[in-house]
């Protein structure tokens, strides 16, 4: 396979957030092309430990390879990142001083077109899957789920306005021939959403959103990951999590809240009852956009939020 490229979203902006020092133990949830990992080694040089985790066996096949020069003192293991207290607890970690979670798809995923990730790549087979080893992909969305519910889907994932349209032509086609292409899915797309409305950038974006979403669980559980990230966290140990799109980024605000507030009982009674606990520190009260010069090499960066904590 060709190199392909990656690029680190907000590298340095990630690297301040997380206050990476020497001798700290962090985790990378999202390995992808290693960027940030390799960083984060470099920085906690000479006796930092990192631990990353990925489902994509290129990914980490890749990174071990960028991660070479500092052998002994990282560990990539294939899991999900929503399995980090397994993780630790095999590891024997007790806590970490860094967690950082790159959520989405990776740039290298984007363009290796015969994932079928991508609406540019039409001969390809719709795909869609980090895992290549899971069964589930975007055909069996699109071949097999009842209208209502690819409805559904695009309609919360993607919010695509015009989710019923496309779903209504994805079951009428697929009694014709099965969808197993990108191709297919491009053409029933164009044909349900109006011309006047295929001004804002390419007509499948937001369907293509919601089936990869949909076929790699990305939103399943997610808070509650959220809450056992901070709560792994080391007194002084910082989270950071960049998100790609409004559904990720709420999710992310929504955690980083419940874990900011403090008691919540009536402001009458004497005493605390709720047993609440204030857990983190917000960092970054607005979250951090990439910077022009970012956006000038790296466009798919346009999108990207940043939120930062710190465990109190």
């Amino acid at each position: 396979m060709a190199e392909l490229k990656h690029f680190s979203v907000m590298l340095d902006e990630c690297m301040q957030g997380l206050n990476v020092k020497d001798g700290g133990v962090y985790f990378d949830g999202t390995l992808g092309g290693g960027g940030h990992s390799s960083k984060i080694l470099e920085l906690s040089s000479p006796n930092g430990k990192l631990v990353a985790t990925d489902l994509d066996d290129y990914a980490i096949e890749r990174a071990s390879q960028k991660l070479a020069p500092y052998e002994g003192r990282f560990t990539l293991v294939k899991d999900n990142f929503k399995n980090l207290l397994k993780v630790k607890e095999n590891l024997g970690i007790d806590g970490f001083d860094g967690i950082l979670l790159d959520l989405g798809v990776s740039s290298f995923q984007l363009d290796d077109r015969s994932r079928g990730f991508s609406y540019l790549s039409a001969e390809e087979a719709l795909d869609m899957r980090m895992d290549k080893t899971n069964a589930f992909s975007a055909q069996t969305i699109v071949n097999t789920y009842p209208e209502n519910e690819i409805k559904k889907i695009l309609l919360e994932y993607g919010e695509e306005r015009f989710s019923s349209s496309i779903a209504k032509n994805i079951v009428a086609e697929r009694k014709i021939n099965p969808i197993k292409t990108v191709g297919q899915l491009n053409q029933i797309i164009e044909k349900s959403i109006p011309a006047k409305f295929k001004k804002d950038g390419h007509p499948s974006k937001r369907t293509f959103q919601a089936l990869r979403i949909e076929v790699n669980g990305e939103l399943n559980n997610l808070y509650d990951t959220i809450i056992q990230m901070a709560r792994a966290l080391k007194k002084g140990g910082r989270i950071a999590i960049i998100s790609f799109h409004s559904l990720e980024d709420r999710i992310v605000k929504r955690a980083f809240k419940e874990l900011e507030t403090d008691c919540i009982c009536d402001k009458s009674l004497p005493i605390c009852t709720c047993g609440k606990k204030k857990e983190i520190e917000i960092i970054t009260k607005r979250p951090i956009t990439a910077s022009e010069s970012e956006l000038a090499v790296n466009g798919r960066s346009k999108s990207a939020k940043l939120r930062v904590a710190e465990k109190i």
